[in-house]
């Protein structure tokens, strides 16, 4: 299971790379495809090494996450992340089943 919300971050790399800029080094994240096992203490040193250099400055939780959230691939975060794909589920049939569905 995800243990942070930086390993969706990690399905998308091209949404975050686009988030930074060209200066965004993409190529020092991890290539693993299964985000779920990457080492929770992993995730935010590697943000922050990758984006040091972009005119966004280096990767800070509270000012770049939930831009970056908003801008991720929920298709690509299910591909890569069983729980997530399972949660994405259990909220589709629940809004479905409360005549909740999404607009």
């Amino acid at each position: 299971m995800v243990q942070s919300m930086e390993a969706w971050f990690l399905a998308d790399k091209e949404a975050v790379t686009n988030y930074y800029g060209r200066e965004f080094r993409v190529n020092s994240l991890p290539r693993r495809h299964d985000i779920e096992n990457i080492p929770k203490d992993d995730l935010v040193p590697t943000l922050e090494r990758a984006s040091g250099n972009t005119k966004k400055g280096r990767y800070h939780k509270a000012r770049h996450a939930y831009e970056i959230l908003a801008l991720i691939s929920p298709a690509k975060v299910r591909q890569s992340s069983p729980h997530a794909h399972r949660f994405f589920q259990v909220l589709e049939e629940a809004t479905q089943s409360d005549g909740l569905r999404p607009r």
